[in-house]
């Protein structure tokens, strides 16, 4: 589809700018998820905002669209990531067109460009027990193209503001700047469920943490030290005490509740978050 209109200026008289819009529209429209509200790719919406699909006319001829979105993945166009084989004859304008304007949307992409090589990591891992953490099984996390859904469904039919999947990220991300229990994360989403019933909200911490592990964010939890000495892993897995110091690895209680640890540390696996990044020479 020829995009040239986009850097038409008088928009309101141009015949070739109001007969690309027309067609936008159209495929916008045929590619909707199920609603009446698309992304926005006005200068000023930029794509974060949901409206409807005669808002987003209005803003088009109004405000203009943006003329770097030229890569339409949000409204019916094939992901060019996806055809792609990151062949050498791309040069960097190429990249520079398809501009993802907020952070999930980079997100989105840099889990895009990596998602194989994880199946290799898993795969080499599982390989090597003894010397790596256990990677997770995937089977029960967010697809990518499950996550991709997430990204364009608005989080209620109204909201302009928040798809479920960056309402959702954000949240988790509270939590973690707050340090809110499992249990407490719980009862807010019980709380947000009852005052929007149509809001797309996740049914728990549980449920939440299927799309934080999708998006890469999985780790492996090991006990430490107090004093940093040494890791209760591998040889030292089973030990109660520091090998080094002496120090026991659990707090002390009177009460019969399982043990907790003195100190953990969350081990992120570098090795496929690497390969993500040198799978194409524009991020290597």
């Amino acid at each position: 589809m020829d995009k040239a209109w986009m850097h038409i200026e008088d928009r309101l008289h141009s015949n070739s700018y109001g007969e690309g819009v027309r067609q936008f529209m159209a495929m916008a429209q045929a590619h909707s998820p199920g609603s009446d509200r698309i992304r926005c790719p006005c200068k000023r919406c930029r794509n974060r905002a949901f409206h409807t699909l005669s808002l987003v006319e209005d803003h088009l001829f109004i405000i203009g669209i943006d003329p770097t979105h030229t890569e339409w993945i949000f409204h019916g166009e094939d992901d060019p990531f996806l055809d792609a084989t990151f062949s050498d004859e791309e040069g960097d304008d190429a990249s520079a067109s398809n501009d993802y304007i907020d952070d999930v949307d980079d997100m989105l992409d840099d889990i895009r460009v990596g998602s194989f090589m994880d199946d290799s990591a898993t795969n080499q891992g599982n390989a090597n027990t003894n010397d790596e953490p256990p990677t997770y099984n995937t089977s029960t996390n967010l697809t990518f193209e499950e996550l991709v859904a997430d990204a364009g469904r608005p989080l209620y039919p109204s909201c302009a503001t928040f798809s479920k999947l960056s309402f959702i990220v954000k949240l988790l991300h509270i939590k973690t700047l707050g340090g809110w229990t499992v249990k407490s994360f719980d009862m807010v989403i019980k709380l947000l469920q009852a005052a929007f019933p149509n809001a797309l909200f996740p049914d728990s911490f549980n449920d939440a943490r299927r799309l934080e592990r999708g998006l890469g964010f999985s780790y492996k939890k090991i006990h430490a030290c107090p004093n940093d000495c040494a890791l209760f892993w591998k040889e030292n897995a089973e030990f109660n005490e520091c090998p080094k110091c002496n120090a026991s690895g659990w707090i002390s209680s009177t009460s019969n509740h399982q043990r907790i640890p003195q100190k953990v540390l969350r081990y992120f696996p570098l090795k496929p978050r690497l390969q993500k990044l040198f799978m194409s020479k524009k991020t290597a």
